[in-house]
């Protein structure tokens, strides 16, 4: 801004050579008045003057006064403000919107260029995608400015990915600009147990300018149409959702009629098609939790996982099979020689935001023949062997660290998760098809149940890994031993051998907006701070 302030003849070179003739100099008084405006919203002033009129005439491609145009003829343009309004409305419109305001301080000229409709329609299109002819909304009285400043900008904060606080249950929400609305929209996972079925989704909120006062928030859920609600900021990664008219989310026959309803939508069948009991205990218990909140949610910011090369296969969201409890969303993401499954949502037992499964990468598995893979036996006592085979390295690990300290020496990289055991992780699959083809036949073994039969058949290779158990509450939670199974690129699956029980895990095919993480570290940070509120 110091650099335009003197090209234009404001600040300490007021009075140079530049302003030489009487003209020059009567109009660099007037254009130099100060601007403390910093708000998008206040970068183009308001009101309709002389200006208003002035920008008009830019946009329309039409001249202004000699007064504002290029410098004498036979010399090139000392000062921005020789140069032609259309090309500083070219200029200007390259710059980021948040730089405006600044710039609008600087004279009354730029302060009276950045009125002009050209510039905000520009930086709605390339910072917010908005691809709408934005002429249009000159018949409703609002202009791209105020999209700009009073929708887009102000709502920028809540754009991304987010996990709602809903007890053990969380959830998905991707808030995104879809024409000229913000829209929060919930993601819901197939009916169970239809994994491979594309995900389900329905607005929860959205957020448009009606008028040029401010933006209007309405609360979309229930089935009477969209209706008043609020949003608010709470902190940074953080925000709220309040419904203004709770009523509209009662339906006239009651609370039997809501919960059925909401069993056709989450389920997509009736309780009377549910015969085990244990799984109707449950889908009641869901209803009743999640349905008093009333689109009364918090949000918490989440991350989409960081990819390497090294990777296994490409980290992201899953959607799995978990018994009675349905389908539920996982973030695959990897950690040098480890990957972690980490639940978005959740269920009673184990709630969002838990670790579900950890696999080591650096202890892949050789699956017996297919005969003798049907044998549960044969399967457990492989991977019990495996984790005694842990248990001895870890032993080790430990005293090998404890004779360092006490010769105060480096302590030793090796069973760390630093450069070596990424590694580890990045040769792991290479090293054991070495000794496996790529492809190998894959068969469950008897006894173990799967909610979805229509698993593949053949498998790439397998580790040894945990997964986390516990009773209804999160009570006694502890890490089993299991399998995972990596079948291809977009399916994965673990046997949870002290469970006898199997759960198929498919990729979530869907491109979320503005969801990556700034930093490795900011991603990191997000799940321990999940993980911490789940516990």
């Amino acid at each position: 801004m110091a650099v335009c302030a003197r090209l234009c003849g404001v600040g300490p070179t007021r009075g140079c050579r530049r302003r030489g003739a009487a003209r020059e100099q009567r109009r660099g008084a007037a254009d130099s008045e100060p601007d403390t405006d910093t708000d998008p919203e206040e970068a183009g002033g308001g009101g309709v003057t002389e200006d208003d009129e002035a920008a008009e005439r830019i946009e329309g491609g039409r001249p202004l006064p000699p007064s504002v145009e290029a410098g004498p003829a036979g010399r090139a343009p000392l000062s921005l403000l020789e140069l032609p309004p259309e090309l500083l409305v070219q200029i200007f419109g390259s710059l980021p919107g948040t730089d405006l305001p600044s710039l609008a301080r600087v004279c009354t000229t730029f302060r009276r260029i950045l009125r002009t409709d050209t510039i905000w329609r520009r930086r709605c299109r390339e910072e917010y995608g908005v691809c709408e002819n934005l002429r249009k909304l000159e018949i409703t009285g609002v202009s791209c400015r105020d999209v700009y400043a009073k929708l887009l900008h102000r709502y920028r904060h809540i754009l991304g990915l987010w996990q709602p606080d809903i007890g053990p249950y969380g959830g998905l929400l991707n808030v995104v600009v879809d024409g000229l609305f913000i829209i929060g929209w919930m993601y819901l996972p197939p009916h169970d147990p239809h994994v491979d079925d594309p995900m389900r989704f329905k607005p929860l909120f959205r957020i448009h300018l009606m008028e040029r006062k401010c933006a209007t928030v309405e609360c979309m859920y229930g089935h009477k149409g969209p209706h008043n609600g609020h949003i608010q900021i709470v902190k940074k990664d953080e925000f709220s959702t309040k419904c203004n008219q709770t009523d509209h989310h009662r339906m006239s026959g009651g609370r039997q009629e809501e919960f059925r309803t909401w069993l056709r939508e989450e389920w997509g069948r009736t309780l009377e098609d549910i015969f085990h009991e244990h799984m109707q205990e449950l889908i009641l218990m869901k209803f009743i939790y999640t349905s008093q909140y009333d689109n009364c949610l918090t949000y918490r910011r989440i991350y989409l996982p960081p990819s390497s090369p090294n990777d296994l296969i490409q980290p992201g969201l899953f959607k799995g099979t978990y018994g009675s409890h349905g389908l539920e969303i996982v973030m695959l993401s990897f950690h040098g020689n480890k990957a972690k499954g980490t639940k978005i949502t959740g269920d009673p037992n184990i709630p969002a935001g838990q670790q579900t499964v950890e696999i080591d990468l650096a202890h892949p598995l050789q699956l017996p023949d297919i005969e003798n893979l049907r044998d549960f036996s044969e399967l457990s006592r492989i991977v019990l062997e495996v984790q005694e085979q842990i248990r001895r390295e870890e032993q080790e690990r430990e005293q090998r660290q404890e004779e360092e300290e006490h010769s105060q020496q480096p302590a030793s990289p090796l069973g760390g998760e630093g450069a070596e055991g990424e590694e580890t992780a990045a040769g792991a699959e290479g090293k054991t098809q070495d000794k496996a083809p790529a492809s190998q036949p894959f068969v469950l073994p008897m006894g173990v149940i799967s909610r979805n039969e229509d698993y593949p058949r053949t498998c790439r290779i397998c580790f040894y890994g945990t997964g986390l158990i516990a009773g209804h509450g999160f009570t006694s939670p502890e890490r089993t031993p299991g399998v995972f199974v990596l079948f291809d690129d977009d399916r994965f699956g673990f046997i949870w051998l002290e469970l006898k029980s199997f759960s198929l895990y498919s990729r979530i095919k869907v491109s979320f907006q503005n969801a990556q993480a700034p930093s490795r570290e900011a991603f990191d940070e997000m799940l321990k701070n999940i993980q911490s509120l789940a516990t």
